[in-house]
């Protein structure tokens, strides 16, 4: 028994060693065949599957949007001409009048005094013109006599003008003083609807006081104040477009008036443009947006969703083939408006031009990529 343990140990031993050499072996090339898979990866990358969209030119329209006030072009404001209290108030708002049609009265007890006075004096004057006119026929014929003397004739012909002067005088008084009285009753002085009346019976007026508007609806005038920097572009009869909130165009008009001057205090450049308002859907004095067109030109477009913007900068990959591969290279990009989902761009694009439109967050420049559309 003792024999056989010292020749049963080798025996073991060397079947164990040959089982390690063997793990060794195999370890060691399938170490070497992932080292010559990497190698071999290293030396052919896998290409990034990514979507592309060629650029193309589309008519697009260059504009600005600002925010306009619209103002009537046939709208009268009614003020008095005379102050005193209001004793009366002949219409509503909103009440259709035509020219001359009576809207308030201010109490006219003084100037109708005044009037008076004046219309008396003028019947006093007429009676000392009508009294010089008979002296004057007297001493005439005294003087064809010979019973008075030349000095006495130019004596009553003096006294005759100056009673004439002095009545024509009075005249122009009285006729102004009448006129006068006609202003204590306000009137229409165009036809339209009624706005809005914010003075009420026994309220002083002055001639500085709003009594109320006289509105003709459908022609209106949108005032757009454009910054100075833009200026320089703004041309006459160049579209207009008035839309809401939903981007509908409610009115289009163009460019009727530019301001040669600069508003000091904003530094805007105010220009306007006349708005037909035949279905009275816009309002006086009302704040809409209002879009200028610069230009209508084809230019190149680049989806949002394709753009990226690093430090300030616009950039977009675009697939080129170069040596047999397609290759993603970042261009820089200069962009305009928004257009919808696309930006206009103004440099860094030309048509023709393949736009990788997915996978660009894991792109960087020189990668290989494989256009799928």
């Amino acid at each position: 028994m003792s024999s056989l343990r010292p020749e049963g140990r080798p025996v073991c031993g060397l079947i164990w060693i040959s089982f390690v050499l063997a793990g060794l072996t195999i370890l060691a090339d399938s170490g070497c065949s992932r080292s010559d898979s990497n190698a071999a990866g290293a030396q052919n990358p896998t290409s990034l599957p990514v979507k592309i969209q060629v650029a193309a030119l589309r008519p697009i329209e260059v504009t600005t949007e600002y925010v306009a006030t619209l103002k009537s072009r046939d709208s009268a404001v009614v003020m008095p001409q005379v102050e005193g209290i209001i004793t009366q108030i002949y219409v509503h708002s909103g009440d259709h009048v035509s020219v001359d049609t009576p809207l308030l009265q201010i109490d006219p007890s003084k100037q109708q005094a005044t009037v008076k006075s004046q219309e008396d004096t003028h019947g006093a004057k007429l009676a000392e013109l009508q009294w010089d006119r008979q002296q004057y026929d007297r001493i005439s014929k005294l003087y064809a006599a010979g019973v008075v003397s030349k000095q006495d004739l130019d004596q009553a012909q003096s006294a005759l003008d100056n009673a004439r002067a002095q009545l024509s005088a009075l005249d122009a008084q009285v006729n102004e003083q009448r006129v006068q009285l006609h202003y204590y009753r306000v009137t229409a002085g165009a036809s339209g609807m009624v706005g809005d009346i914010p003075v009420r019976v026994g309220d002083r007026v002055t001639t500085s006081t709003m009594l109320t508007t006289v509105d003709k609806p459908g022609n209106l005038e949108a005032y757009i104040c454009v910054p100075v920097e833009r200026s320089a572009q703004l041309k006459m009869n160049m579209p207009v477009q008035l839309v809401d909130a939903e981007e509908h165009v409610m009115a289009e008009s163009r460019v009727s008036f530019i301001s040669p001057q600069v508003d000091t205090a904003t530094q805007t450049v105010l220009m306007k443009a006349a708005i037909s308002n035949h279905k009275e859907k816009l309002r006086t004095a009302q704040f809409i947006r209002a879009r200028i067109v610069w230009d209508s030109r084809p230019v190149p477009v680049i989806p949002v969703l394709a753009v990226s913007r690093i430090g300030g900068q616009y950039f977009a990959f675009v697939a080129e083939d170069q040596g047999g591969k397609t290759l993603a290279h970042q261009k820089p990009l200069k962009v305009g408006e928004m257009v919808g989902n696309d930006y206009v761009v103004l440099e860094g694009l030309k048509p023709g031009d393949k736009i990788i439109v997915s996978g660009t967050q894991f792109l960087i420049d020189g990668m290989p990529v494989a256009p799928q559309g």
